[in-house]
């Protein structure tokens, strides 16, 4: 559902709206899956990835709650974040991180979580040993970086820059 909703919707026959939505009903077929399997889904993720929603015309709708490729408008306003958030990553990408900052590649932001724990799991998706960062977000919102929190609760921002990094 993460291919289909955030990076490559229409290889599934779906044209989200301006906001990354689509049917219900178009997913189900353009997936070939069956309600009970996407409500499944839908409320056994862990990190509560995808949101329904019952749209404007009645429709019953899904997105993705943010990890996009492609362009979307998920209508998020910023946000004073907590004085730390943290990033969960391999130890290899960890040393590129602390050399050039946290980049968003091919994503709208970076992703940041609120707490260690979940950072930790967010950095083992991978496997091998984990590196958890610490970012000083009250002093990047001070210096005027903005912060977006999604639907999930997971903390989203454009860059995070090496000054603001420790760990």
């Amino acid at each position: 559902m993460s291919l289909a909703l955030r990076h490559e919707p229409g290889r599934f026959g779906l044209t989200p709206d301006r906001g990354g939505w689509v049917p219900v009903a178009d997913l189900l077929r353009g997936m070939r899956m069956t309600r009970a399997e996407l409500d499944a889904v839908v409320a056994g993720n862990d990190k509560q990835r995808f949101a329904v929603d019952l749209g404007p015309d009645g429709v019953e709708r899904i997105r993705a709650s943010q990890g996009h490729s492609i362009p979307v408008d998920l209508g998020l306003v910023p946000q004073a974040p907590p004085e730390h958030l943290y990033h969960g990553t391999g130890r290899e990408a960890a040393e590129s991180i602390r050399a050039t900052g946290l980049h968003r590649g091919g994503r709208h932001h970076v992703h940041l979580s609120s707490d260690v724990e979940t950072a930790r799991r967010v950095g083992s998706r991978r496997g091998g040993p984990v590196v958890v960062l610490t970012v000083d977000a009250a002093a990047m919102a001070r210096d005027g970086h903005l912060f977006y929190c999604s639907a999930n609760g997971v903390w989203l921002t454009d860059a995070v820059p090496v000054g603001y990094l420790t760990g």
